[in-house]
């Protein structure tokens, strides 16, 4: 006969047992479908990084569009079913750097960029680097207890889906046809470089995650409405339309950072106007916190990363 096992020996072997039998659970299905939108966008980038080595641009760019619409709606769809997961979050993130990273910059490249030989291949580079340590500093940052709620608001740089939609712009322009309107090549490249600067940059970006989470009922058949419109606008006027877009965003980008700033000074004289009142009244009052000089991470930050 066997000798008995060690009560101790016993008990390890069970917790192994139950950590095998806990590994091959079954996996809700709601973990899964945030995922599978994230792999679809995937493939419309890598769709659009294929057309346009075949020199077709213009589907490129609708992919593009496409994958940005879809990254969109992931991160909502997770947080809307319960669906969120580290595993997700990973994916996610390296999704946005494939799809508003590295083929953003080569179809820049392919379309005009390699005519400038090395120094055209080097903004390109420039681009995606700034679009990987974009995201990885989001993806790192530790949220900072003593923050203020309100700088939820915002994001630290230009966000990688946007800047792969603004980037974009020159061949938005040349799209539309107009005569003696264009980007010439050097302008594009210091163009590309300035959006790639801007997603590492410190400056507020208004995130507008606060907006569209409650709606009004009688604010439902309009938001329907202007959506619809949207849509129609976008596929009958494409380049219009991400031209328009484009050129409002980087107009916005100045009253994101006025808004910021007018936020932090409001925090500023509340602290002062709190300890004049305990100094006052001859309460002692520490000193006000010192106001964070940029928004490091979303305060409720989901955890499907950006």
């Amino acid at each position: 006969m066997f000798p008995p096992l060690d009560p101790e020996r016993a008990e390890e072997r069970r917790e192994r047992f139950a950590a095998r039998r806990a590994r091959f659970r079954a996996i809700p299905v709601r973990m899964l479908v945030p995922n599978l939108i994230t792999l679809l966008a995937l493939c419309a980038g890598l769709t659009g990084l294929r057309l346009a080595i075949e020199g077709k641009i213009e589907y490129a760019l609708y992919a593009i569009v496409f994958a940005a619409a879809l990254d969109g709606i992931d991160g909502r769809i997770a947080r809307m079913i319960k669906g969120t997961s580290r595993f997700g979050a990973e994916l996610d993130s390296l999704a946005d750097f494939v799809n508003f990273g590295v083929v953003p910059a080569l179809i820049l490249y392919f379309w005009s960029l390699h005519d400038l030989k090395a120094p055209g291949w080097i903004a390109a580079m420039v681009f995606a680097i700034c679009a990987g340590l974009r995201l990885a500093r989001f993806n790192v940052a530790i949220d900072d207890p003593g923050k203020p709620a309100w700088s939820a608001k915002f994001f630290t740089g230009m966000p990688a889906p946007a800047g792969a939609i603004t980037v974009l712009l020159p061949i938005y322009v040349h799209l539309l046809g107009i005569p003696h309107l264009g980007f010439p090549v050097t302008l594009t490249l210091i163009y590309t470089l300035a959006i790639a600067f801007l997603m590492v940059s410190r400056l507020p970006v208004l995130s507008g995650k606060k907006i569209g989470k409650r709606i009004s009922p009688d604010m439902v058949a309009p938001v329907f409405l202007l959506v619809v419109m949207f849509v129609a606008l976008l596929i009958a006027y494409p380049w219009e339309v991400l031209t328009a877009g484009t050129l409002l965003y980087l107009a916005s980008l100045p009253f994101g950072f006025r808004e910021y700033r007018r936020l932090v000074q409001a925090d500023a004289v509340a602290a002062a106007s709190t300890a004049a009142a305990g100094h006052a009244a001859g309460v002692p009052h520490p000193p006000p916190p010192t106001p964070p000089a940029a928004p490091t991470a979303d305060r409720d930050r989901p955890a499907r990363l950006n």
